[in-house]
């Protein structure tokens, strides 16, 4: 018996993936290539399935027919389209493993059934929530600068969050005093929260209220803690949140927020180069660092982190690397475990064994300075969590950009006459 095989006897003949036995050996290489060459057939397309309650022998001597006639013709493409509608007729009455084709095969009841779990489906999934951390959204690198913030804010609302509820933090007063104690180093670079006249208390709280009125206005709730971190809020109120059965997406680009990932927390990150806010989830982790993020605390512990002032110990040991403490991190689980380990028994090379050794009261204090509290005495209120109103936006938004410049303006002049 002769094996039809698409790839062979006709290219443009869409014929099922199995092979279709015909009764007789009824083809010739002269005929295949000269109906390959000279003619294609769409009318199999979407590729028809051969039903189990139709002749073989029907289907052979139709296309064999076909087939051994000069070029088709008229009659012959009408005795195709009534073959092929045949098998679509009789295709119904099977079950099919293609996903477009089991669409037809479904019957009415199927396709209520499907909609009906999709639809339940859709109600179990889990809501989100957007935390904003406000204040690295003032500054466009180091300068304060709040029509950045404006930008950025417009297309999370416009583009990311839309009609979910958005929860503002903002770092509260003296919030890192606390980490300062522990490493004096800390944050010590770092220019305070104010757009304006940087030497004016007045201009801070001028500009907190300008930020404030705008996020209330754009109906987000804002969150500031006296003696309290933004990062430290958001882990606390994130906690919260999936507690509740809620996902929760930081919206930020610090890189504190990474130790927080999971599968129901994920970052949202304004990339300056794109002008866009990016997601950044647990499979992005993984795929950059190679390991889980539940590490990722850890990992920094060794690194440090240059913008905050927190010294690693690379510059002390070199080769005392991303590789090497991913690959010690993944046998011993974490850094307390792995410096536990390393007091009592050798655990890796040399040079790394003795780092870990010889740093291992830095490498704790890092530790306490990099990971974020989440027991600040805040609670989650009930109509946070309500879906947001987002038809003031673009207004308020507009609104705000048109009073910074004018207060910009003021001070330029300001500063000119006092210069003057």
């Amino acid at each position: 018996m002769l094996m039809i095989a698409q790839s062979t006897i006709f290219p443009a003949l869409k014929l099922p993936d199995s092979p279709l036995r015909l009764p007789n050996p009824i083809l010739s290489p002269t005929h295949d290539s000269r109906i390959s060459a000279s003619f294609q057939w769409p009318w199999f397309h979407p590729k028809p399935r051969l039903p189990k309650n139709l002749s073989y022998q029907i289907f052979g001597k139709e296309l064999r027919n076909i087939l051994m006639s000069p070029l088709p013709g008229v009659e012959e493409k009408r005795r195709l389209i009534k073959l092929r509608s045949s098998l679509l007729a009789s295709s119904y009455e099977t079950e099919s493993n293609h996903p477009l084709e089991a669409c037809h095969h479904q019957n009415y009841d199927s396709v209520a059934k499907s909609s009906n779990s999709t639809s339940v489906m859709e109600k179990r999934k889990k809501r989100r929530v957007f935390f904003l951390d406000v204040n690295p959204l003032c500054y466009k690198g180091s300068s304060p600068n709040l029509q950045s913030f404006a930008h950025w804010v417009s297309l999370l609302f416009s583009e990311v969050s839309r009609s979910d509820p958005v929860i503002a933090v903002v770092d509260g007063e003296r919030g890192n005093e606390y980490r300062r104690h522990i490493l004096p180093s800390y944050k010590a670079n770092r220019r305070k929260f104010s757009a304006l006249q940087r030497d004016s208390k007045s201009s801070v709280e001028r500009t907190h209220k300008l930020v404030f009125d705008v996020l209330h206005d754009c109906n987000v709730p804002v969150v500031k803690i006296e003696a309290h971190e933004a990062d430290d809020v958001v882990a606390t109120l994130v906690g919260q949140v999936l507690s509740r059965g809620y996902q929760a997406v930081i919206a930020s680009p610090d890189k504190d927020f990474k130790q927080l990932i999971s599968e129901d927390v994920q970052i949202v990150l304004p990339i300056q180069e794109l002008d866009r806010w990016s997601f950044y989830t647990l499979n992005n982790y993984i795929s950059q660092y190679g390991c889980d993020p539940v590490s990722d605390l850890s990992m920094r512990c060794f690194l440090g982190d240059e913008v905050d002032g927190v010294p690693g110990i690379q510059k002390f040991f070199p080769g005392f690397g991303r590789k090497t403490v991913v690959k010690l991190l993944k046998k011993h689980g974490s850094l307390q475990d792995l410096l536990n380990a390393a007091a009592v028994r050798t655990v890796a090379k040399p040079y790394a064994q003795d780092a870990l050794i010889k740093y291992a009261d830095e490498l704790r204090r890092n530790y306490e300075v990099l990971s974020l509290k989440r027991d600040v005495d805040v609670q989650i209120q009930e109509p946070w969590l309500f879906e947001r109103d987002p038809h003031n936006d673009s207004v308020s938004i507009s609104k705000f950009i048109s009073l910074v410049r004018k207060t910009e303006t003021f001070n330029w002049r300001r500063e000119s006459c006092l210069k003057g």
